[in-house]
């Protein structure tokens, strides 16, 4: 496959009010080939947004190489902005324009056929709401509006950054659909969310950020099977007999109040001969495999890594500390240059 985005060794330092001089990205590096859904994760202030941002030039990077669709970033940007489709941050619209009015000017300002206008708005949900003023719009509107706008151009590349923020159930589902339909349409998509079980869905590779250096990158589930420590939970009537059978096995078994956890097996046929030969017969054997969350939280030392049901869910709470809190040194001498 052909990179779509490469970052080498991105280095990207701030100045914040209340913790002074702070390096967010650190040495970064990031490659998201044609036809992926890849999902770009990280704790609050961990640098993705300094990331996305410095990929298209909103900042100045410190150091480091960029590409995009094979133009050097952000130098060579323009030559390839039109196939290129990005969200960063809350979107931010005129609250007396309607949908409609709003897309349209995009679409005249950016050379695109206004006719595209009624097609996106169909895509993510708005066809019916398109001329209704955006100052009525909820949240989760206004982000299907800004979805939207990054759908006119027809992009080859889209970035979104919280694309389901704000969204309810249903919304995050349509929006999960949308993105496999992007993607079997050739699009690809580099997606930024704090719902980790949403991006294991949706997503067929995932790089993971902490503290602004890269802790984990490739495709999702060889990311997961890194982390599974073939764990089995057995429920049987006589557990401390079974306990005993296993161990003697040399087997790992933490006893909790309503199953056994087993660890270190591949075949499960080993737990069921082995008590199934003693009488014992095995009521539940289920393998508890690492979710995105769950290893998630392990690589950013958010908590211990647990054996989690395949299947749970979870989310993480939004940003704490907000890329928008720190103060870019450089963009403030330009701005005090060209007063």
């Amino acid at each position: 496959m052909s990179a779509v985005i490469e970052i080498d060794g991105l280095r990207k330092t701030f100045h914040t009010l209340r913790h002074g001089h702070r390096v967010a990205v650190d040495g970064f590096d990031l490659l998201v080939e044609a036809g992926q859904v890849h999902g770009f994760l990280g704790p609050n202030g961990s640098g993705k947004t300094t990331t996305l941002r410095a990929l298209l030039g909103l900042v100045r990077a410190d150091s480091g190489r960029m590409s995009v669709l094979g133009a050097s970033a952000p130098e060579r940007l323009p030559e390839v902005a039109g196939r290129v489709g990005a969200i960063v941050e809350s979107p931010q619209f005129f609250g007396n324009f309607t949908a409609h009015r709003t897309l349209r000017l995009l679409a005249v300002a950016g050379g695109v056929p206004t006719g595209r206008v009624d097609e996106v708005l169909e895509q993510v949900g708005l066809r019916d709401r398109g001329d209704e003023r955006v100052k009525g719009y909820s949240l989760g509107m206004k982000q299907r509006l800004a979805v939207a706008s990054a759908l006119l151009k027809n992009p080859e590349l889209l970035i979104l950054d919280e694309p389901a923020n704000g969204l309810d159930p249903a919304g995050i589902r349509e929006m999960r659909d949308l993105m496999r339909s992007l993607s079997a349409a050739g699009v690809t998509v580099l997606l930024s969310s704090h719902i980790l079980a949403e991006i294991q869905l949706i997503c067929d590779h995932v790089t993971i950020i902490s503290r602004g250096r890269r802790v984990a990158a490739g495709p999702v589930e060889e990311v997961l099977a890194g982390f599974d420590q073939h764990e089995w939970q057995v429920r049987v009537a006589e557990p401390e007999r079974a306990a005993e059978l296993l161990r003697a096995l040399g087997l790992a078994v933490t006893d909790h109040p309503d199953h056994l956890l087993v660890a270190g097996v591949d075949e499960p046929e080993l737990i069921s001969r082995t008590l199934g030969e003693q009488g014992l017969w095995v009521r539940e054997l289920v393998p508890l495999r690492p979710d995105l969350e769950s290893v998630f939280l392990e690589l950013t030392g958010t908590t211990p890594h647990p054996a989690v049901p395949r299947q749970l869910d979870g989310s993480v709470p939004p940003d704490a500390e907000p890329d928008d809190m720190l103060i870019d040194l450089d963009a403030r001498e330009n701005r005090e240059v060209g007063a």
